[in-house]
Order: structure tokens, then sequence, then C-alpha cells
């Protein structure tokens, strides 16, 4: 990548300045791969459906995000449910939840059976096919996050969730503190030049390669910059509300 003089000098102020996101203390993980997305990722039509069956059906399934709902503060949720047949895990606290019973779910055993087939024979599975593979961050997709898409679009689609909505794998999320901070830094004209200019890297047009966004350095917030002005955090509560 040959950079101009102007381009250099940008390039350099912002690596004096800034610390790379890999040495933030964040996490950074990809949503959920279901190995079948046609059984385990269902329209609102399909979950009321199985809730009116059996509504104990309700406490597996989740609002999902993709990553292409996803836009600059805001996603556009569309209605569509993740079947959340998790395999074991540990959460932060160290309590580890068995995996999913799916006797437990007749109803959704019943839709999952339509699909056997395929699910069976999927890769990405857990204990047994019914199950999602295993996933030791499960407990982030409950915690306040930064979503993203995979592939980017003409504008940074960085988004806050406080919605405990889960993704699939076209999506990814980053924990940690000043997430409000670090949102306003990802969506600015500014740090997205610099990131498609310096770090984006090559591949697939458009896609982000998680390394590469770890080396956008971003500077640490001190305490004047956390106390966001009013109108950022309106603009912040709108979006999540929309």
């Amino acid at each position: 990548m040959i950079l101009s003089p102007i381009e250099q000098s940008i390039k350099q102020k912002i690596e004096a300045v800034g610390t790379p996101l890999r040495d933030w203390d964040i996490r950074i993980n990809r949503g959920i791969l279901t190995g079948y997305n046609e059984a385990f990722i269902i329209d609102k039509k399909t979950r009321d459906e199985l809730i009116k069956k059996d509504p104990k059906s309700a406490e597996i399934i989740r609002p999902i995000l993709r990553g292409k709902d996803i836009k600059r503060y805001s996603y556009d949720f569309a209605d569509k449910y993740l079947i959340t047949t998790y395999n074991e895990y540990a959460d932060d606290n160290g309590i580890v939840h068995p995996s999913i019973d799916i006797k437990d779910y007749p109803t959704i055993k019943e839709h999952l059976d339509y699909y056997w087939q395929q699910i069976n024979k999927r890769q990405d599975k857990g204990d047994t096919p019914y199950n999602l593979r295993r996933c030791a961050y499960m407990d982030d997709f409950n915690k306040p996050k930064i979503v993203f898409s995979r592939i980017s679009g003409n504008e940074p689609c960085f988004a806050l969730d406080n919605a405990s909505c889960m993704m699939n794998d076209t999506a990814y999320m980053i924990l940690g503190d000043n997430l409000e901070y670090l949102l306003h830094k990802l969506c600015s004209p500014e740090y997205w030049f610099a990131f498609r200019r310096f770090y984006m890297g090559g591949g697939i047009e458009k896609e982000f390669k998680l390394d590469n966004l770890k080396n956008l350095p971003i500077p640490m917030p001190n305490s004047q910059e956390l106390r966001l002005t009013s109108e950022e955090r309106q603009l912040i509560s709108l979006a999540d509300n929309s």
C-alpha cells in the first residue's frame, strides 16, 4: 500500500495517540454458527406458533441479528429468532449451564425433526444434532455489547445492543467497558477512513478481518471524554429504541 505524504502523516498521528484495540480490555467475538440456519433461525410467525403450542418454548427462542440488519448507531430488527438449544457452557461466575435437553421442549423437537437429515449431518453441532455447537462465550450475548457486520457497507455500521440479542456468524460483538465512547469512535468519519485506508487489509472486498480491526489505534478515554454530551446520549438512546 502506497500512502501519500498527507496520509502518512495522518497515520503517524493516529498511531502516536491511539492504542490498538487488541491492547484494550475488550473482547471481540463472532456470532453463532448454527450449521443449518433454515432449521434454527425462524421468523416471527413460526416463533408465535411454537410458543402457542407450548409456552415453554419461549425459554429458548431468542431474537437474533444478522450482519445486514446492523446500521450506523442502530439496527433494523427483522423479526428473526434463534432456537437457542445451546451446548453446555460456564458463565462468568463459573456456573455451568448444562446442554439443553430437547426432550424438555417437544414442540421445538418436532420443528427440528422436520430438518433431521440436514441437522444430523452438519459439522457445527453439539452433544446431539438438536444442540448448537459449543460456544464458550454464550453468556456474552446476554450483556450490553457493540455489534457490527462481518461485511462493511459504505459507512461505519456499528451499534449498541442492550436487548440481549443473539447474532449469527455474519456479525461480531465487542464487550468491555466504555462501549459508548468506543462506539462513537468507531462510527466517526475519521476512524472509518483510517480503518479502510490503513488497516482494512486485502481479501474479500469490504470484509472485516478481526486481526485487522484489532490493529486500529484509538485513544484510551479520559474522564472528560467519557462525559458524553446530551446530544450524543440522545442519539444512542433513540437508535437503541428504534
